[in-house]
């Protein structure tokens, strides 16, 4: 009797998680050694190319109020919400300069850009924004730690003065509340 031999059907291999960035431990210390709160401070200066090809610098956009919002990953659910938010916005805006910073590239912003019609430009920050502004933290998922950017917003004065600040915000409602804070500006 001639025994069957079992056809082992073979799974399909899992797929690698992304991987994230380690932790160094000068780079853990450097996020806990965090900036503060910026309010009634000078707006730390930046210089950062942006998704058109031009080149975004603070200095450039005196004389209006700026509402700088850091993000951490371009079309991921609660990065696109927040985007398209501040989009659906601008005009309520009373003609404030709206920039999206991630860690993104450009590339990558204008593919983002493109695909959710946004109105405002997108910087990516490749000289240590992130680090000034105190908004590259450490984090945590699934157990791993890694650096990334904590979602925060800055609105910047005409004159250059960090005049209200967001960390760790909740997406629900909070371009309503930048709104409402450009209000008293």
């Amino acid at each position: 009797m001639a025994a069957k031999a079992k056809a082992k059907t073979k799974k399909p291999a899992r797929k690698a998680p992304a991987k994230k960035t380690p932790v160094k431990k000068s780079a853990r210390k450097a996020a806990q050694a965090s900036v503060g709160s910026l309010v009634g401070k000078a707006a730390p200066a930046f210089t950062m190319p942006a998704d058109d090809g031009s080149t975004l610098s603070l200095k450039d956009l005196r004389g209006k109020p700026v509402v700088l919002y850091f993000y951490p990953k371009d079309d991921t659910t609660g990065c696109t919400a927040e985007a398209c938010d501040f989009r659906d916005r601008m005009t309520a805006f009373k003609g404030a300069t709206v920039i999206g910073v991630s860690k993104d590239s450009i590339k990558s912003h204008q593919k983002f850009k493109a695909k959710y019609s946004l109105t405002f430009p997108l910087a990516s920050d490749d000289s240590g924004v992130c680090e000034a502004y105190g908004v590259w933290k450490e984090k945590s998922m699934y157990g791993r730690k890694f650096m990334g950017i904590e979602r925060s917003t800055f609105i910047i004065d005409k004159d250059g003065k960090v005049r209200a600040e967001w960390r760790k915000v909740s997406v629900p409602g909070h371009a309503e509340e930048v709104k409402q804070a450009l209000r008293s500006l």
